[in-house]
């Protein structure tokens, strides 16, 4: 008996060997899957490329940019499985992957959204992901179970996690119905970790689920050390501590920001020679005083 409608959502940004390489992988999976490329805004249409190769995929154009947000939400839009498996270009899956979490949302009907195990790719073997731990309300950051530990199955086991990891998440169709679409306002980093509290406020539970893996080949877009990523990072872990947490625990995190961690990390990228990491660090701090913060309607800035 087949499972149900998986729908593939995936977004490419300027990286069509990456993104072939990605639609390659998901072979090894029999069931009927529905597969949606979007690009966003690249430089050179792929188009052509991807649907000689692959001419059953869903093919989507931007002509900008979106961020990563945008463009899952235009494949979103045209989406009609049950599940909807939102997984980075710069992934591959290995067999069994995705029949493992679709049984395991066929068997868990609380369960809006599952993550599976994440080894990095240039590092067989090795986790990048196995769950998460929740913010720090005091520094804004979270810290990711297994990250660079040799899998030695310590991780096998199902558990609940505060948040989906943004490179592989597959998320029940009627869950994003209730919650609605990625945040488009985060652009990049920190929208599905955003998107996961709109889903658990719903009532639906996340899952990190270990009985599939996929490789990923982190930061293909940005680069691993990038003023680009410097710019998001910051501005939107600001952004979701003011969309995401009530006013004593913001407001114990905006003074921490602002007195030790803005002056701190500017120096470093100082003192290092990065004064382009240190502008744009600036300059992340400073937009989130003209822009406004609640837009999911949970609670107000």
């Amino acid at each position: 008996m087949s499972r149900p409608l998986v729908s593939i959502i995936s977004v490419n940004y300027n990286q069509e060997a990456v993104t072939l390489d990605m639609l390659s992988s998901l072979s090894v999976y029999k069931d009927p899957l529905e597969v949606i490329v979007v690009d966003n805004g690249s430089v050179n249409n792929p188009e052509k490329e991807i649907l000689r190769q692959f001419p059953d995929t869903i093919f989507i154009r931007s002509d900008e940019n979106l961020g990563f947000a945008g463009g899952n939400n235009l494949g979103i839009d045209r989406a009609t499985g049950k599940y909807l498996f939102f997984i980075n270009n710069d992934t591959e899956i290995t067999e069994g992957l995705i029949e493992c979490l679709v049984d395991f949302m066929e068997n868990n009907e609380s369960a809006g959204g599952v993550s599976p195990k994440i080894h990095y790719f240039d590092e067989p073997g090795v986790f990048q992901f196995a769950g998460f731990k929740r913010i720090n309300i005091l520094t804004g950051r979270n810290s990711t179970i297994g990250t660079f530990e040799k899998d030695d199955h310590q991780y096998d086991e199902v558990a609940m996690t505060p948040y989906l990891h943004g490179a592989a998440m597959m998320i029940r169709n009627e869950a994003i119905q209730r919650a609605g679409k990625m945040p488009e306002e985060f652009f990049l980093y920190y929208e599905e970790l955003d998107w996961s509290e709109s889903i658990a406020h719903t009532g639906y539970e996340l899952y990190y689920v270990p009985c599939g893996m996929i490789r990923h080949k982190e930061s293909v877009s940005t680069g691993k050390n990038s003023p680009l990523k410097t710019y998001y990072l910051n501005r939107n872990r600001i952004l979701f501590m003011r969309r995401n947490h009530k006013w004593l625990s913001r407001s114990i995190f905006l003074l921490f920001y602002s007195v030790i961690s803005i002056p701190v990390n500017l120096l470093r990228h100082i003192f290092k020679g990065e004064r382009e990491h240190a502008n744009q660090l600036l300059k992340a701090y400073l937009w989130n005083f003209s822009h406004e913060g609640r837009v999911n309607g949970r609670y107000k800035y």
